[in-house]
């Protein structure tokens, strides 16, 4: 991880290596914390954070799910983070705001513990590689199965539900490939360990639904209307594990990774990149950096990054 000088922590900014939390920690022990990844980009008009006030909307409403009370706005969240990225001297960057329960109260019903809330930047490349955007990545059908909305909430995006997401990533990892698809409760296509998936199939771009506990990922909702606007057909339904090696083309969307194609999945050859996934991974770049002023409104301008006192 490549360090930033600042660190905006409870409403205050403080040095990087200064942001730091209490060993007994409810949100370390039990997992009681949401968080969300956003990115900021270099535009032609400066930095801008990609669609900011969507992320920060879903971290409240996944605290909410929680009964994590943050003592922030929206707003209040947006104001910090772009003078975070100012003062870091960002021109483009990660973003990753967290809330958690603190130092307070041990056992699972802790309503006296405070929530702590954090926003952290750091400059972070392409998450699967910048390679695999344009060669594609291979992946595998893990064996572990996508959290269900019978035990947890998969809507959230919270701290402990990605246990489940780490075993899928290593199980891939270790048997060489470069990311997991996993599939949900009734055996379901659902989304990767940290992307949404699509898939392309007889001139149809197909996707599963929020009934197969899924992320309503925010890259997922701009990439549906990309393709939308460039004249695809957008399905939402169930896919099975079958259609995956059908599949004419794939591809797999997230903050982190941002589009990636994927050219294997358990050892079965996709077309990658595909000429569906080609147009829909140029425009949706040149709305990232804001070369695309149909959708200039997703992007959130910080200003020119200048160091400041902290």
């Amino acid at each position: 991880m490549e360090k930033a000088e600042t660190i905006w922590m409870n409403g205050e900014f403080v040095n990087w290596d200064d942001a730091k939390v209490h060993v007994l920690s409810h949100g370390l022990h039990y997992g009681t914390g949401v968080f969300e990844g956003i990115r900021a980009y270099e535009t032609p008009d400066g930095p801008a954070v990609f669609r900011h006030r969507e992320h920060l909307d879903r971290l409240l409403k996944s605290a909410e799910l929680y009964y994590l009370d943050i003592p922030y706005s929206v707003e209040e969240l947006r104001e910090a983070t772009n003078d975070l990225i100012r003062r870091n001297g960002l021109s483009s960057c990660y973003i990753r705001p967290l809330a958690f329960r603190g130092y307070g109260e041990m056992g699972l019903f802790a309503k006296g513990s405070p929530v702590e809330v954090t926003i952290a930047t750091w400059t972070w490349g392409a998450y699967l590689g910048e390679e695999s955007k344009l060669k594609g990545v291979r992946a595998k059908v893990s064996s572990w199965r996508r959290i269900a909305p019978s035990g947890l909430i998969p809507h959230a995006k919270a701290s402990g539900q990605y246990l489940n997401s780490i075993l899928a990533k290593t199980e891939s990892a270790n048997a060489g490939y470069d990311e997991a698809i996993l599939l949900d409760d009734r055996g379901m296509v659902c989304e990767g360990s940290g992307e949404n998936i699509f898939v392309v199939r007889d001139g149809e771009i197909l996707t599963p639904g929020h009934t197969a506990s899924i992320l309503d990922g925010v890259s997922r909702k701009s990439v549906i209307q990309v393709a939308q606007d460039l004249g695809f057909t957008v399905v939402e339904r169930d896919i099975s594990r079958s259609e995956l090696y059908l599949a004419e083309e794939i591809f797999l969307t997230g903050t982190a990774a941002e589009l990636v194609p994927v050219r294997e999945i358990d050892d079965h050859a996709i077309t990658c990149p595909g000429e569906v996934t080609r147009a829909i991974q140029a425009k949706y770049e040149d709305a990232l950096h804001g070369r695309a002023p149909e959708y200039a409104e997703w992007l959130d301008p910080v200003g020119e990054p200048s160091k400041v006192a902290s």
